[in-house]
């Protein structure tokens, strides 16, 4: 059902608080033209409620050449902050940035991270961040999986669809999304509640196979038949299945680029309020498809680039693959069985 631009305002408020954002803070809110008009100003209306000194930075939208679709993340890389230092500098100047245009997988959001600027992106629908407020709750869950996952030196992943994969980790950290950013240097999205990390290079192994219900996105579709991924030093090597994983294979390639193979960031859901089937309730230009990448118990993982961690691969093709129906083993220890989460304790939904 629609939220009331009052409710939007209400719901910034109290986004904003658990960001940290008070009289003391200055809030920049980004945008372009593609921008939901609502977010933007309820965003301003909030932060301003709140005591702080709020401006926008208005950018022209930005269009690769080789990029396909509208959706945000089908291009990485490349932005409308790309070269325009001067908007950058005044991006830097505050404590806080709400993005709703989308800086991701850029080196320019990590620049500006780097400076103590905190960035909170938010451009899913009005409804979809109503559904998925975020809580101090879902900051302590979070966090307490990612405990394990930061001592954890492997991950074996397996499914009854076929799935066997492994990997050793510790060579990049953990990363924790659960909805606000309330420490210095911190990116965060609302709504979101998940954690992931990525393989020591040339260690990720074996099979994972996209059953029937599975998501592949930036495509925004389930996947109707099986697709299976052979993976041997940290590379998809195969692509096999019918039409499905032919399309996957003609995507990727498209890219003439061999790092688009490469297995990106691989973590759980932990979200009980985003839902598997909200995809399909929803037009392909409405946001990202938060559902997707928080759903409870879900297996995620993703290609391409890895270089916001440090790591050398920076290339434009990144997609993110919801699993359902997973084990998920760190250091043969099991946090998700059959896609419900069952470890640690205070990581399970109350």
């Amino acid at each position: 059902m629609p939220v009331s631009d009052c409710e939007l305002t209400q719901m910034f408020e109290h986004v904003l608080r658990l960001s940290k954002v008070d009289a003391t803070q200055s809030v920049a809110v980004l945008k372009s033209h593609y921008s939901d008009a609502r977010t933007v100003r309820a965003a301003m209306d909030a932060a301003q409620r709140l005591g702080a000194k709020v401006y926008a930075v208005e950018l022209p939208s930005f269009n690769h050449p080789r990029a396909m679709g509208n959706d945000m993340t089908a291009y990485c890389g490349d932005t409308a902050l790309t070269g325009n230092i001067a908007a950058q500098r005044a991006l830097e100047a505050a404590d806080l940035i709400v993005d709703t245009m989308m800086l991701l997988h850029s080196p320019e959001q990590e620049q500006i991270l780097k400076t103590g600027t905190r960035i909170l992106l938010a451009v899913e629908p009005p409804e979809v961040l109503a559904r998925m407020l975020p809580s101090e709750d879902d900051k302590v869950r979070v966090l307490a999986a990612e405990q394990m996952l930061k001592k954890a030196r492997s991950i074996h992943v397996k499914s009854r669809a076929g799935s066997d994969f492994r990997a050793a980790l510790g060579q990049y950290p953990s990363v924790t999304e659960y909805g606000f950013a309330d420490e210095p240097g911190r990116w965060d999205h609302w709504p979101s509640g998940f954690l992931f990390s990525w393989p020591n290079e040339e260690t990720a192994e074996g099979v994972l196979v996209l059953d029937i219900g599975d998501i592949l996105l930036p495509f925004k579709t389930y996947t109707r038949e099986k697709i299976t991924l052979e993976i041997e030093k940290g590379f998809i090597t195969g692509i096999h299945g019918g039409f499905e994983a032919e399309y996957l294979r003609d995507y990727m390639k498209y890219f003439n680029d061999p790092e688009v193979y490469g297995i990106s960031h691989i973590g759980w859901g932990l979200q009980p309020r985003a839902q598997w089937t909200a995809m399909g309730l929803h037009d392909k230009n409405d946001g990202m498809c938060m559902d997707a990448r928080a759903f409870y118990g879900n297996f995620l993982f993703s290609t391409g680039p890895n270089t916001e961690v440090g790591g050398t691969r920076k290339t434009p093709c990144h997609m993110d693959i919801p699993l359902r129906n997973c084990d998920v083993y760190l250091d043969d220890e099991a946090v998700v069985i059959a896609g419900d989460v069952v470890a640690p304790a205070a990581s399970l939904a109350r």
